[in-house]
């Protein structure tokens, strides 16, 4: 999965397409990422001590990772990544305007 947490990202396919936003976790096993913001969803809290009214509450539920772009904090394009193989490192790169994804 090239998409890390902290990630910038811009949705490509489903309701919030064309919004961008950072990653606040990955889930690689299922191959989904969960977006701050994002594919929000409404839950229904029952009453407890540490929320004695209950109600509902907006949850932000996981995207597919196939359904985003890395947005490039250089170019502000998004784009797909490419890996820079140097000596012990391994760098991901913008495919647009070859510049570190690090930054």
């Amino acid at each position: 999965m090239n998409i890390k947490k902290n990630d910038n990202v811009m949705v490509c396919i489903g309701k919030d397409r064309g919004k961008t936003a950072k990653v606040s976790n990955v889930l690689p096993k299922i191959d989904k990422i969960v977006v701050i913001g994002l594919n929000k969803y409404k839950k229904h809290i029952k009453p407890t001590k540490a929320n004695p009214q209950g109600g509902i509450v907006d949850v932000s539920m996981a995207i597919p990772a196939s359904n985003v772009l890395v947005v490039c904090p250089s170019c502000t394009k998004s784009t797909r990544v490419k890996y820079r193989i140097t000596d012990n490192s391994k760098n991901r790169i913008c495919a647009k305007c070859n510049q570190s994804l690090e930054g």
